[in-house]
């Protein structure tokens, strides 16, 4: 999908009074984040900037990265609201690189076709420092037909071996699925990634 896509839908949720996601960060992601020490973090493909502005708050220097530039208008809103400082950065996760190295880079939910996706997560490598961490959730391949919620198109859904291929030399603490519970009360199921950046002697 283009950035024009979504550009358009945070426009029309906004004009409503409404968001097009939670306010709230990823449950999974504060999880696994929530307890490492701030220092430097990328939010790839931020949309309306949960996650970031959740960082920010635990005293994160976080930098926001999307390619729509009506998503993280919303979130620059938020932030200057919450009385938040972060970076702002309109760019393609598929092509975009860090200038300096970070501490920690979240993807989360950013769905794209295998080549594209493995482009992000090289991408998200290259941006970390040695020691940092990468955390990514998305929806997985078998969401699709044992899972509710999510993209209907097979090509868009993160397949496992995949997401491991592009952590290859990362040092990984867990990549597996993940069953996640809905608001609803269904069970989704999301391919999560947890890994760090050696630290070469």
């Amino acid at each position: 999908m283009s950035n024009a896509f979504w550009d358009d839908r945070y426009a029309k949720a906004a004009a409503e009074g409404m968001a097009v996601w939670s306010s709230e960060p990823n449950a999974w992601i504060a999880q696994v984040t929530g307890t490492l020490p701030p220092g430097t973090a990328i939010d790839l493909a931020a949309g309306e900037g949960r996650n970031a502005l959740w960082l920010a708050s635990l005293g994160w220097r976080v930098t926001a990265v999307d390619f729509s530039a009506t998503g993280l208008s919303i979130g620059r809103t938020r932030a200057a609201g919450a009385g938040l400082e972060l970076g702002w950065v309109t760019a393609d996760a598929t092509s975009w690189v860090s200038p300096t190295p970070v501490d920690l880079v979240v993807i989360a939910y950013l769905q794209l076709p295998a080549a594209e996706l493995s482009s992000a997560i090289s991408n998200a490598i290259a941006s970390l420092a040695a020691g940092g961490t990468l955390a990514l959730i998305g929806h997985d391949s078998e969401n699709l037909e044992h899972g509710v919620g999510g993209p209907k198109d097979a090509a868009m859904l993160h397949d496992l071996e995949v997401v491991r291929s592009a952590a290859a030399g990362l040092d990984i603490v867990e990549c597996r699925r993940y069953d996640r519970t809905t608001a609803d009360g269904g069970v989704a199921i999301d391919t999560i990634l947890l890994a760090t950046k050696p630290v070469r002697e």
